[in-house]
């Protein structure tokens, strides 16, 4: 048994992370572009929803499994891609994989993981999914799609709304680069937090896994400005399996990469780590959902922090959740264990509010029971 660690919502897991983390991983883990107005107007706009109860429905027994492509995921909720996850706890990306396996939910494997795409796969059952960035003139992206290909791959999810790496002053101030580059600013900031060095030390520096000893090195800061509609067509045409699109927000783009063979959107405003002045991601959701129709798969991600936000994303229109930034919160606050009781946390929180809804399914949410 997991040994409890003092988790019981996100923000729980947040406050340690921050007592824990290097004052430099923390703040690239949490901050946002700009002046981060945009990252609290998102958070604002899903805390202004309101769900309204409904009363004397039998609502005894409540299922939180929801169908997402061709398989059944335990959880209505799956994990993002993040990247360098290691930076929140030594082998998180496997503790990410082996969560995803058992409740079989996506695991969303960043291009830039600190474990190659080739063991999360394995790790995850199956359940992973191959996050990959359009960078440079494009040949290094293409690599990786064979790669994901030949790995054994079946669902592909193209980040779109990072066309050059967005300024986020509290990495900028912390002199955050990859790999790290230790100057007396943050020998000091280690030496302050000696259980996380320590443990990195003994487990190795995180690195760049994917592009470790292979023919194509990724800089994080390279643009990714020449992709366009072409560059998208080319990659529906290469790839076979499933294609996702993640960070969208506008409703005109959604029905072209619908109309182009994009077999699901993946709602997102990256976290307003790109943009300051991006509209509320929820917000967005509902627009495109009208502009899709009503069975078109979307997806959701940005500024989820509870099992009620889970619940609201998918009355606003969305067919499955994802989760980033809490689960490296909870990793970084206790390891393991911590991420298996802030998963369970959300997955209890999603199912008292079904039930104070008169609901006893996810399904029931997009028929408007909520609202």
């Amino acid at each position: 048994m997991l040994r409890q660690t003092g988790i019981h919502s996100s923000e729980d897991a947040r406050r340690l992370a921050r007592k824990r983390l290097p004052w430099m991983v923390f703040d690239y883990v949490d901050g946002a572009a700009g002046e981060e107005h945009g990252a609290m107007l998102a958070r604002r706009a899903i805390q202004d929803i309101r769900l309204t109860p409904r009363v004397l429905r039998n609502v005894s027994r409540r299922e939180l499994r929801v169908q997402l492509f061709d398989k059944l995921a335990v959880r209505p909720f799956g994990i993002s891609p993040m990247g360098m996850c290691n930076l929140s706890a030594p082998d998180a990306d496997l503790m990410l994989a082996r969560l995803a396996a058992r409740d079989r939910v996506p695991h969303g494997v960043s291009t830039v993981a600190s474990t190659d795409m080739e063991t999360l796969l394995k790790a995850s059952g199956g359940m992973a999914w191959f996050q990959l960035y359009f960078s440079g003139d494009g040949s290094g992206t293409m690599k990786l799609v064979e790669r994901a290909r030949a790995a054994g791959y079946g669902t592909l999810v193209l980040t779109v709304d990072v066309p050059e790496v967005g300024r986020r002053p509290r990495e900028l101030r912390h002199g955050f680069k990859m790999p790290f580059r230790i100057g007396p600013r943050q020998f000091v900031d280690f030496a302050l937090h000696p259980r996380w060095s320590l443990s990195t030390l003994i487990r190795g520096r995180p690195q760049m896994a994917n592009f470790d000893g292979r023919n194509y090195v990724f800089d994080r800061t390279e643009s990714r400005a020449a992709a366009d509609w072409t560059t998208f067509e080319t990659l529906r045409a290469t790839w076979p399996g499933k294609l996702v699109v993640k960070g969208v927000l506008h409703p005109g783009d959604a029905l072209r990469l619908k109309a182009l063979g994009a077999d699901a959107i993946q709602v997102s405003s990256h976290g307003c780590r790109q943009l300051d002045a991006a509209p509320p991601a929820i917000e967005a959701l509902a627009a495109i959902r009208q502009a899709v129709g009503p069975s078109y798969p979307l997806f959701y991600d940005s500024g989820i922090r509870s099992g009620e936000d889970v619940v609201k994303a998918y009355a606003m229109g969305a067919d499955f959740v994802f989760l980033g930034r809490p689960l490296l919160y909870a990793m970084a606050a206790g390891g393991e264990a911590g991420l298996h009781q802030l998963w369970e946390v959300l997955a209890q929180e999603v199912s008292l509010t079904l039930a104070q809804l008169g609901l006893t399914e996810m399904a029931a949410l997009r028929e408007g029971a909520a609202r």
